[in-house]
């Protein structure tokens, strides 16, 4: 009768247990501190390269998080017997440093795409105008300049408006993804 107590009493708190950590955060199982990193990478856990499995099944578990949800909490599930603290604050480093790096440089690439995008259409602009410019004047060689600098105007105009406005677009959920991740807490749970 006692047995059957105790293990009810097991039970219950097992399942509290399993509830806690699926609440609302991201939980991800692993077998040990190496599934976060790659096979391929010898380093320590300070410089090592992160695994793709890792940040695609953190990519998955993050994407239907919503952007008022940047502060969640990233819950690495660890076997009990292979926890070591000291490993657990060099990784939480190395993922954040890891997360904040690629948030900065996807940043940095909207920005450069929007910079080279303005340029062009101001390029456009220039031409386009030049085109007005020699439209009304006779001859052959007008004729010639002004057929490649219409184009021209029109295509740069275009163009750098496309890079302004739809190219950073895809490159927007990376940036995100980076950013909610960089924001997120990082806890090491023990099962």
């Amino acid at each position: 009768m006692l047995d059957n107590k105790n293990s009810a009493k097991d039970s219950i708190a097992e399942s509290q247990k399993e509830k806690k950590m699926r609440q609302g955060n991201v939980s991800l199982i692993l077998n040990s501190y190496n599934d976060i990193f790659s096979d391929f990478d010898p380093r320590g856990y300070v410089q090592r390269a992160l695994s793709d499995d890792f940040l695609q099944e953190c990519r998955r578990a993050v994407r239907d998080k919503s952007p008022s949800e940047e502060k969640f909490e990233l819950r690495l599930l660890v076997p009990k017997i292979k926890r070591n603290v000291n490993d657990e604050i060099k990784i939480k480093i190395r993922l954040k440093n890891h997360f904040l790096k690629h948030y900065l440089e996807k940043k940095k690439e909207i920005k450069n795409l929007r910079y080279s995008g303005v340029a062009w259409f101001i390029i456009g602009v220039i031409f386009s105008l030049m085109a007005a410019f020699i439209y009304p004047f006779e001859g052959f060689y007008f004729d010639v300049l002004f057929v490649m600098i219409e184009p021209a105007g029109w295509f740069t105009v275009w163009s750098g408006l496309d890079k302004i406005f739809l190219n950073p677009k895809d490159k927007m959920p990376d940036a995100r993804f980076y950013k909610k991740m960089y924001g997120c807490h990082i806890t090491f749970i023990d099962y």
